[in-house]
């Protein structure tokens, strides 16, 4: 073979060959590599958690926000199931002699006496006469009543905490009463069977000083100088009143007087407010319970 002369088959292109061989190899390879599936399980498991974290911080601010009084939810209690909602004239006044025919028991607004019953934090021992306390509705206070024969020791010193020392709060007990808690604001009541109930929150916040439900938002709820005596407060009467007595004023007003100036506010008409309890003019001294003749304003 002469010099030089290529040997046989040194003729076929060698980067055909290479390239095969390097394209089996990076096939070979890829699929001797798995998949890394607990990165990518990982990653979904993050983003599903942070999903999980705003979604319900989302629903927190919105449960939060569906307590609170605005201009667009003037009245969040439609939230709360089983409220019952009343619409009544405000500033209808009766004196301590008169008894007001109310349409429930508890009542939950109308006529009332002219002095509003304590309502800072206030928590009566005794139950208190009914017009005082719905005067104090009046003002923007919710009123818990209780059945004393049914809410006693723990459920008793649930429902306490949260009255005592609370603005625009106060408790009685309510003889009698069909359910063992009634809850009270103006034009609006809510009957339960447990202290616990998350609806006796869920009702303060939406009703209690709410400006846009009740007729004297800020009135005065401290009794000072005004004859209300707290510590002897003006007692409670169970039975009805007789309709056919002169002193029973209908839900209607008739026989009570509109209240003219309470805290600087003109509430109806023009006569002066008339004393919760007319002067003794035989000198005898006011019947027990009754509030003084001079009629305090706020």
């Amino acid at each position: 073979m002469a010099s030089g002369t290529k040997s046989k088959g040194t003729n076929k292109p060698r980067g055909k060959t290479g390239s095969v061989n390097k394209a089996r190899r990076s096939v070979v390879g890829s699929a001797r590599k798995p998949k890394p599936w607990g990165m990518i399980l990982g990653v979904i498991v993050v983003v599903a958690l942070a999903a999980g974290v705003i979604g319900y911080a989302l629903m927190t601010v919105h449960d939060k926000e569906k307590w609170v009084v605005a201009e667009d939810n003037q009245d969040p209690s439609e939230n709360i199931d089983g409220v019952v909602r009343v619409k009544y004239d405000s500033g209808q006044h009766v004196t301590a002699q008169q008894r007001v025919a109310y349409d429930h028991s508890p009542p939950l607004g109308g006529p009332h006496d002219g002095t509003w019953a304590d309502c800072n934090g206030t928590v009566y021992p005794k139950a208190v006469r009914t017009e005082n306390m719905v005067h104090a509705l009046e003002h923007g206070s919710v009123w818990i009543a209780y059945n004393p024969d049914k809410i006693k020791g723990k459920a008793l010193n649930t429902l306490k905490a949260k009255v005592e020392g609370q603005p625009y709060m106060l408790m009685s007990p309510y003889p009698g009463l069909d359910k063992p808690i009634s809850m009270q604001s103006w034009g609006h009541q809510l009957k339960l069977t447990s202290a616990t109930d998350p609806r006796v929150d869920e009702f303060i916040k939406s009703l209690r000083e709410n400006q846009y439900q009740n007729p004297e938002p800020g009135g005065r709820c401290d009794s000072q100088d005004t004859g209300f005596d707290v510590t002897n407060p003006p007692p409670f009467v169970a039975e009805k009143p007789d309709p056919k007595d002169p002193n029973t004023v209908g839900m209607d007003g008739k026989g009570a007087t509109q209240a003219t100036d309470e805290g600087g506010m003109n509430t109806g008409s023009t006569g002066a407010t008339p004393p919760a309890t007319p002067p003794a003019t035989d000198g005898t001294p006011p019947a027990s319970g009754s509030v003084p003749a001079t009629q305090p304003s706020q």
